[in-house]
């Protein structure tokens, strides 16, 4: 396994210049302890409120009154006390319908001004590292969402994208993206949206979407069907691409291009050098022609792939290599563009894919993968990130993210000329780097595949359907 890194070139055209006031190295530490310190006053409030609404208090009041009126008295100053936790009432029933009273009347608790000044400096933290984000215009946008004056965010982010365009607006408030929807969930009147906010800054997975706090459990309804794959005829673009291709992350990247955002999945089987088959998996991104279709690969299964691993992207690629007739314990590559990365990392996670395939490397382009680990400890994990693509910091780490990828994983960083979404997403914009100004990159992936080197004896397309 290659020694565990994460590299990140700086475009030379346009070096970074060091910022001046606090390390931000400093400012994430500080950020961390006051996530913690948010995170604590918060199971402490879910403790009392546990004690307070319990049946035990009730039994013991029919037994002990003064007791139990001292104890409740107690209790309520401690989970209402402004110069303490303030109100700190949270779980259960009671404690929730408490919480939602207390977030539709803008009061704020302890750990929610805790939760808010650990995001402060995340945010500041990225501004060091991404100058753009320190502008005054985004800077008004990013203080006044801090502030929850949601007015004149709109206001700022109104002009900005006057200024800026949408696109470019985007990708300069991309590196904090995840920490502003945080804390428009914290700082609303919608109490059904925060967990997603708890969530993000403990470093864990969202199962929620941030807006109004669907589970992932409906949005599994949005996007339902067992999945399918059936053997399809590559169009002449298509066959052309596939007839130069080979072991390189280029010409894979290149192939999934080709491939488009459709349906189309690709399985190639490989006679290597050292005699052994192998299989490479090819899956390409997200069409966003519409909301859903009937494919796979579509928005609704791009927010599925995130919030879970079970979709019918991953049920589906099952299906393919099912129909293809790979045979259990063949060792397997999977190369993913965007949501074909996220796809590929579910199929990491998923133990009964892993146990009958062996899965040796996922490969991801331009995906948000970071917060999901692999079932087999030895899959090797390989994420490529142009650092001006909005996509890959949705799972939550970014700039300004104190949470990290496990040692084990390698990911190769950069910037380059494509500074606006959707162009620097765009795999193509992934294949002419690599090929490029990251060709030490592209020379480093190949190395790590070597083993899939060999006579190509089968480029087959498939189709992949929900139903």
């Amino acid at each position: 396994m290659a020694a565990p890194t994460t590299d990140v070139a700086v475009e030379p055209t346009a070096p970074a210049r060091p910022a001046e006031g606090t390390d931000p190295a400093l400012l994430i530490e500080a950020s961390v302890l006051l996530a913690d310190a948010a995170l604590a006053a918060r199971r402490t409030g879910a403790e009392l409120t546990a004690a307070w609404a319990s049946w035990r208090v009730g039994l013991q009041a029919v037994r002990r009154p003064g007791w139990a009126f001292g104890t409740a008295v107690s209790a309520a100053r401690a989970l209402t006390d402004p110069a303490g936790l303030g109100l700190a009432v949270n779980g259960g029933l009671v404690g929730e319908t408490v919480r939602s009273v207390g977030a539709m009347a803008r009061r704020r608790p302890a750990a929610v001004a805790m939760a808010v000044d650990a995001f402060a400096l995340r945010i500041e933290a990225a501004a060091r590292a991404h100058p753009n984000l320190a502008a005054p215009l985004a800077k008004r946008f990013t203080d006044a969402v801090v502030a929850g004056r949601r007015v004149e965010a709109l206001r700022a982010v109104r002009e900005l994208t006057d200024l800026l365009g949408v696109t470019r607006t985007l990708t300069t408030v991309s590196p904090v993206l995840m920490e502003l929807l945080a804390l428009n969930g914290l700082l609303d009147e919608n109490p059904t949206n925060d967990g997603f906010a708890w969530v993000t800054l403990a470093g864990g997975v969202p199962t929620t979407d941030p807006f109004v706090g669907l589970p992932a459990g409906f949005i599994r309804h949005l996007n339902p069907g067992r999945g399918s794959a059936e053997r399809a005829e590559p169009d002449p673009l298509l066959e052309r691409v596939l007839t130069r291709s080979g072991n390189d992350i280029v010409r894979y990247i290149d192939d999934i291009s080709a491939l488009g955002n459709h349906g189309l999945a690709l399985l190639r089987r490989i006679a290597c050098a050292d005699g052994t088959e192998r299989y490479a998996v090819l899956l390409p991104g997200t069409s966003f022609g519409r909301l859903s279709n009937s494919t796979p690969q579509d928005v609704v299964g791009a927010f599925d792939g995130c919030l879970r691993t079970d979709t019918t992207y991953t049920r589906s690629v099952r299906q393919m290599l099912l129909r293809a007739g790979v045979p259990e314990g063949a060792e397997v590559m999977i190369v993913g563009h965007s949501l074909g990365g996220i796809t590929a990392i579910n199929l990491a996670c998923d133990l009964d894919f892993v146990s009958t395939y062996r899965l040796t490397h996922v490969i991801t382009v331009g995906s948000p993968i970071d917060n999901k680990r692999p079932a087999d400890p030895t899959t090797q994990v390989v994420s490529l990130v142009n650092e001006h693509d909005v996509i890959p910091g949705l799972d939550g780490r970014g700039p300004a993210s104190a949470n990290d990828i496990p040692e084990s994983w390698i990911e190769l960083a950069w910037t380059d000329e494509t500074y606006d979404y959707p162009l620097s997403h765009a795999p193509q914009a992934y294949a002419d780097s690599l090929s490029d100004s990251q060709s030490a990159y592209r020379d480093r992936v190949n190395a790590l595949i070597t083993a899939y080197e060999g006579e190509i004896v089968a480029n087959q397309p498939y189709q992949l359907r929900d139903k």
